[in-house]
Parts: C-alpha cells; sequence; structure tokens
C-alpha cells in the first residue's frame, strides 16, 4: 500500500477524529489571517513552522524534522507533508487538500507546489521560523519568475498572541499538571538522591497527569550547575544547601504553561532568600505594569529598577517574558512577542506569557520561580495557576 492509498483509507475511517479545535475556531483563525494577507496584498502565505501550522489546521506528529508546509491560498489550504507523516495528517487535519511526497526525496515537495502556485503573482513567507527550507525558495523563484516572494514574518505572530477561549482552556490545563509534576519533583528532594531522579518524578506526575509529548523535558539544575542557564540533570547528587532549580512545561493540545520553581535541599542562607525576594518583586512589579496600552518595553523597564540592587552580582537573561501557547519541540516559546527591552508592542488582553524569573550567581547558584500570566482588561496580570514561592 502507498502513502496516497493509505490516506485514501484512514479517510473513510478516522478523517479528522483528533482534530483539535471546532471548524468555527479554526475559520475564524483562517479568516484573520486572509484578512491580513489582503491588506498587504498577499494571494498566498507559506507557513512552515509546526506551531503555525498547527495553528491554522490542527496538524500535529512528534516528528517535526521534515519538510511540511501549508499553503494559504484563496479558497484553499492545502497542507503538504511527507509520505512517513501521512496519518497524523489525515487524523488531526482540517484542510481543503492534502499533498504527499516521497519522504525519501528532498526534492519532491517542490513540483506539487510549484503547479499549486501556477499563476499566483504574490507569496508571503517567514524565513527565521523553524521549517523554512532556503532551498525550497529557491526553487520557487527559478520555477515562478512572474511571482514576488515577500517577508511576512510579522504577520502570524500578530495574531496568535491574542488567544481565543479554546486556546485558554488548554493552557489552564497544561498549569494543572504543570504545578502537579513541581509538587511530585519537590517531594523527590532529598540529600543523596540525584537530579535525574527529580526530574523523572516531576515527569512521571505530568504524564500520569495527562500531558502529551512535551516540547521541552523536564529542566532540574543542582548546586553550583544551577547557575549555568540551559545546563539540565545529568546525575548529579543533591547536597545539603544545594538550590534544586526546576522548570516544567506539560502539554495539552499542544499548548503548554511552563513554570519555574527553586527548593533549597536542607536550609536556604539569608543571601538566598534576598535572591528569592528579589525574583518575587520583580513578578508584582512586571505584572502590575502588564495591562492593555503599556508596552512590552515599559514592563521591561520597571522590571530592571526592581532589578537593580543585584544586577551586577547576578545575571538575567535580559528577557522577562515571552509568550506561550501552541509549541513543539524542541521549544515550548512562542515566539510571537518578548518583554523586554526596546519592544514597543502593546499589551492586549488574554495575551499569556511565561515570566521566566531567574537569577544565577556565577559558580555558586540560581534562584528562579516563575508563572504564566493572562493579560487581564483591567488590573494587573493574573497567574493560571498559582505557584509556591517560599522555599
Amino acid at each position: 500500500m502507498d502513502h496516497e492509498t493509505y490516506r485514501d483509507a484512514l479517510r473513510r475511517e478516522l478523517a479528522g477524529a483528533e482534530v483539535a479545535f471546532s471548524a468555527e475556531e479554526l475559520d475564524r483563525r483562517e479568516d484573520k489571517v486572509r484578512h491580513a494577507m489582503a491588506q498587504r496584498g498577499l494571494e498566498a502565505l507559506l507557513v512552515t513552522a509546526p506551531a503555525d501550522i498547527f495553528y491554522l489546521t490542527g496538524y500535529t506528529t512528534f516528528e517535526v524534522s521534515v519538510h511540511a508546509c501549508l499553503v494559504l491560498g484563496p479558497g484553499y489550504a492545502a497542507l503538504q507533508v511527507p509520505s512517513i507523516e501521512t496519518g497524523p495528517a489525515v487524523v488531526c487535519t482540517r484542510v481543503s487538500e492534502l499533498m504527499g511526497y516521497r519522504w525519501e526525496d528532498t526534492g519532491g515537495p517542490l513540483a506539487p507546489l510549484t503547479d499549486l502556485l501556477a499563476g499566483t503573482r504574490t507569496v508571503g513567507y517567514d524565513a527565521w521560523q523553524p521549517g523554512f527550507r532556503p532551498a525550497l525558495l529557491d526553487g520557487l523563484r527559478r520555477a515562478l519568475p512572474g511571482c514576488g516572494f515577500h517577508d511576512a514574518g510579522d504577520l502570524l505572530p500578530a495574531i496568535r498572541r491574542v488567544k481565543s477561549a479554546a486556546e485558554m482552556d488548554y493552557l489552564r490545563r497544561s498549569a494543572a499538571i504543570t504545578r502537579q509534576g513541581l509538587d511530585a519533583a519537590e517531594a523527590a528532594i532529598t540529600a543523596g538522591t540525584t537530579d535525574s531522579a527529580v526530574a523523572a518524578a516531576g515527569a512521571q506526575a505530568m504524564l500520569g497527569g495527562g500531558s502529551e509529548f512535551m516540547s521541552m523535558q523536564p529542566i532540574v539544575t543542582t548546586g553550583p550547575r544551577s547557575s549555568v542557564i540551559h545546563t539540565n540533570h545529568n546525575g548529579r547528587v543533591l547536597r545539603d544547601g544545594d538550590p534544586v532549580f526546576m522548570e516544567f512545561g506539560a502539554s495539552v493540545h499542544r499548548y503548554t504553561a511552563p513554570m519555574m520553581r527553586t527548593r533549597i535541599c536542607g536550609t536556604p542562607d539569608q543571601h538566598m532568600e534576598r535572591i528569592r525576594a528579589t525574583c518575587r518583586a520583580l513578578f508584582e512589579t512586571l505584572t502590575e505594569h502588564m495591562r492593555p496600552g503599556h508596552t512590552f518595553d515599559d514592563a521591561a523597564r520597571a522590571a530592571e529598577a526592581t532589578m537593580a540592587p543585584v544586577a551586577d552580582e547576578a545575571f538575567f537573561s535580559g528577557v522577562f517574558g515571552y509568550t506561550v501557547g501552541a509549541g513543539f519541540p524542541p521549544s515550548w516559546v512562542e515566539g510571537s512577542g518578548f518583554i523586554a527591552r526596546g519592544q514597543d508592542t502593546l499589551f492586549r488582553e488574554n495575551m499569556v506569557f511565561h515570566l521566566p524569573l531567574c537569577l544565577r550567581l556565577p559558580g555558586r547558584w540560581g534562584i528562579g520561580i516563575s508563572e504564566t500570566v493572562r493579560i487581564c482588561a483591567a488590573g494587573a496580570a493574573e497567574p493560571l495557576i498559582e505557584n509556591v514561592w517560599d522555599f
């Protein structure tokens, strides 16, 4: 049975059986994108980022390293996937056309896309997104010399930033499972155990609580390693007095609400308490300034002022918050907005941000505690579920 026969057989039995959203929800999203396309004079849009394709079609797979492409054009949404992804494309997706190509044929996608776009005068694309193949764009330009290809990298992020009620439900469910994972991991902290055992306890709780495959696996670092950003568990044995930094994110229909927590294996010292208090002060400052009408830059500058007393001794990434929503490995970062200096985007109701508030003293330890928060119509931003801030 070839992949086209497989596709047709699956359609008869399971077409759209696992689409994460209603037809009405997907129609609203397509309408918003088509409106934005029309304002820019785009007749078609090439979408290659896994999360963006999911957002518009429901397409879900754990194999995101291969070429997949959604073409949104006048009256159609055509999804192109390799033969090995035929199953998810049928079962998880709502599209008007499904195009397959042989998995092993790296040049296979070009001819069908050329035929689909024949006669199209303007096509938008996002060269900065995961899954974008420069060779594909070069081939399309050569095959379609009369077509103009235009950077439309800011089109989808502006739409994805504001979450629908259905998206908010998935994010709240993720937050609840994430907290279960943190609670279970915290209960496993004791001198003599390993960082890997702590991570395993958290992972088991999240998977048992209903998480799908996660966009990032549980992060646990301890002692001096907690001062090194983006390290992860490696079997280190916990010692008395070690901080244990944990950052988890359960996935519900690909939506992730991450949370950080730090616990001390033993008794925290006064310096650790002071850094923890600074993290809490940063959270309160940020959420107070994260209101409709304020810019991302406004909130970042206020947070920088709060952080000033420890800025010379502690490393901070420079980003006080980033949007989260639908995501796939290797990251849960949505990428549609960052709370940082110079970012002049305005906050709007139902934007959702993870606030990764972690301060690291190089070579000593790091303290990080975070929430995922929603922008409210009025008042300060609110956590989807409250974390535990005390040691």
